[in-house]
């Protein structure tokens, strides 16, 4: 049979590939002995420069399947460096077989090529003899032992990639298996859509969070069960998963098989087939009871931003308390901005004024960890004086450990306000009806007596009553005024002191009001301001014993105040009731004589102003300050909370 007829056969047995490799390389082996007349036929790997034989045809001892030698040591050498193949018909007389592989394996003749797998030699397939040839291979012959190895490599790249595609599979079968044991226990929600995008697949879990059974949403539209308005979004998620772009922790409302909302938290990946995108898979979470909790968080956190007292809350241990967290209350009662006090004790809050006793029991309870409530005089920003309620509590962590305090501070100078007039109302008026009461029973009795001089008693009394009765008048109108609604407005500066001291003018015609407003700016207080002043221009010209009594009232600026000052060249205030509205305070021995500065004290601090008087022999100063309002600017952006009676 000529070589064609060979090839023909060789290509009839690798032609089937439902026979396993091993067995057609028998087959090649036996037909290649036959057609070139060599006992022996092999097939060997090279690995490592180590040559090892597969499979043999023949007899001969080393070459059997598993022995192995050195590449060096062997025929094959020379035959996996060339393109083509090596045939030799007396080995002893080429120089293409080495000594040590003549010695060792006793070939005479021998026809070899590489096997090349994947490009990359595998081997070689080789027929020899232990006598030689006569005459060299022919051509039909060399062609055929090339067709060989080029049929074998074929099928070696065959069999490794069935290998490789089988051990894919099981791989794969055994993530399928992996996949579902954990979707039938998780309780997470295991889905694919299609490009249609209806379910393929759904893991049992869908039953225990939405009711649905799995095998019954296979098939349908996943937008089905998903409600507006975040069907859109789901859409967008899933267009662009089918693009490459995976979706992650988007929250979509799905209804239930009771109608109710779920909401899912979906992470999605596409599906590809040999590089083409199939459909998308994921995972839904049920994140329904998550999204409550951060709601009613939310209503909680801004309860707490919007709540008018002030809320803080502070780090717990060491000496001092730095805030951790102030609320838009906080800001609102201190005029501190947040980035201004985190970090910081509150202690930046006291002042002057600030009651040490109180100050001390504060941080006492803190240093105990115990709960406290004191009432004490704090600063805002700016400075002014305000009463500050002041209730902190321990707030323990996992371990019953205090971590934090709660605090709450809330602005409580409207309600002090109140109690000192109150009080001031019940002091006065107690003290100054006695003593008047005492001088009328006096005088009563001295009518009594014959000798008594009549008119100048009845001068007296009449004096004294009218005395009473101003004080009562001063009273009620204070009262009136702590009953107005606070309206802080703007009043024009100039307009209002001008028809102040027009109006006073008129009241005292033998006395000289001058006025000097150097100011364009008006103030933001109540219409009640003009009262305030009214009383101090009418002081000074009441008690000045002068034929002639003068009152200078001047209006200058002084940054965001404007400053008014009534000045008289009077006796000058009494130093006891200097001294009372100095310390801002009367006691059994200290007190003031009338109402009249407690009115203006009243009226001027209630719009956050503040007020000043002293003087000597040469007269009495009264300082007035108040808020300026330029022209662009609003009565809100502004206006001022009430500060504490007298500074």
């Amino acid at each position: 049979m000529d070589g064609s007829s060979r090839r023909e056969e060789l290509y009839e047995v690798f032609a089937d590939h439902g026979r396993p490799v091993d067995e057609l390389v028998a087959d090649g082996l036996d037909i290649g002995r036959e057609y070139l007349g060599l006992p022996i036929g092999f097939l060997t790997s090279i690995e490592g420069g180590t040559q090892t034989i597969e499979q043999a045809a023949g007899d001969h001892e080393l070459i059997q399947p598993g022995e192995s030698c050195p590449l060096d040591e062997a025929y094959c050498r020379h035959t996996v460096e060339l393109d083509g193949h090596l045939a030799v018909h007396h080995a002893t007389a080429s120089d293409a077989v080495s000594e040590t592989a003549l010695q060792t394996f006793g070939l005479e003749t021998y026809i070899g090529a590489k096997i090349l797998v994947d490009d990359e030699v595998y081997g070689t397939v080789c027929f020899g003899g232990r006598e030689r040839r006569s005459a060299g291979f022919e051509p039909e012959e060399t062609v055929f032992i090339e067709v060989f190895a080029n049929v074998v490599g074929q099928a070696l790249e065959r069999r490794r990639y069935e290998r490789e595609l089988e051990q894919r599979n099981e791989r794969l079968q055994r993530e399928k298996a992996r996949i579902e044991r954990i979707a039938e226990t998780s309780f997470d929600i295991l889905f694919q859509i299609d490009l249609d995008g209806e379910f393929t697949y759904v893991s049992p879990a869908v039953e225990q969070t939405l009711g649905y059974e799995a095998e019954a949403l296979v098939g349908s539209p996943f937008a089905d069960i998903i409600t507006q308005p975040t069907l859109d979004d789901a859409l967008v998620a899933y267009a662009d998963a089918l693009e490459g772009e995976p979706a992650e922790n988007v929250e979509l409302d799905f209804a239930d098989a009771d109608g109710e909302q779920v909401v899912i938290e979906v992470n999605a990946t596409p599906v590809t087939d040999d590089g083409e995108v199939v459909g998308v898979q994921g995972v839904g979470r049920d994140v329904t009871e998550r999204k409550r909790r951060e709601r009613e968080l939310r209503l909680k956190n801004r309860a707490m931003d919007e709540a008018d007292i002030g809320i803080s809350i502070a780090e717990a241990g060491g000496d001092s308390n730095p805030l951790l967290y102030v609320n838009e209350g906080f800001e609102r009662v201190t005029g501190y901005d947040t980035d201004e006090v985190l970090g910081r004790d509150c202690r930046f809050l006291q002042g002057e004024a600030t009651d040490p006793g109180r100050v001390a029991v504060l941080r006492e309870r803190i240093a105990a960890e115990e709960p406290v409530l004191v009432e004490l005089i704090n600063y805002r920003k700016d400075g002014t004086p305000f009463w500050n309620q002041v209730q902190v509590s321990p707030v323990e962590n996992d371990d019953g450990d205090v971590s934090q305090f709660l605090g709450f501070q809330t602005d409580i100078t409207e309600r002090k306000r109140t109690e000192q007039l109150v009080q001031l109302l019940n002091r006065v008026l107690r003290h100054n009806l006695r003593n008047d009461m005492n001088a009328l029973l006096g005088f009563g009795d001295l009518l009594r007596d014959d000798d008594a001089d009549t008119a100048s008693l009845g001068s007296r009394i009449v004096s004294t009553a009218e005395s009473l009765v101003h004080l009562t008048e001063q009273a009620r109108e204070l009262e009136r005024y702590a009953r107005y609604e606070r309206e802080p407005g703007r009043l024009d500066t100039g307009a209002m002191l001008a028809a102040l001291v027009e109006d006073q003018r008129e009241q005292f015609p033998d006395g000289t009001v001058e006025l000097d407003c150097r100011t364009d700016r008006a103030v933001c207080a109540g219409v009640e301001l003009e009262q305030a002043l009214a009383e101090l221009v009418e002081n000074g010209l009441k008690h000045d014993p002068s034929p002639a009594p003068a009152v200078r009232v001047t209006a200058v600026d002084d940054g965001d105040w404007v400053v008014c000052t009534v000045a008289d060249e009077g006796p000058g205030i009494d130093e006891m009731e200097a001294q009372v509205i100095s310390k801002g305070k009367e006691s059994a021995l200290e007190h003031g004589s009338g109402l009249g500065l407690w009115l203006v004290n009243w009226i001027v601090t209630r719009y956050g102003g503040s007020f000043q008087i002293g003087g000597d022999d040469d007269g009495t100063v009264a300082t007035v300050r108040l808020p300026a309002i330029e022209a662009e600017q609003s009565v809100a952006d502004v206006a001022r909370s009430p500060t504490v009676l007298f500074r």
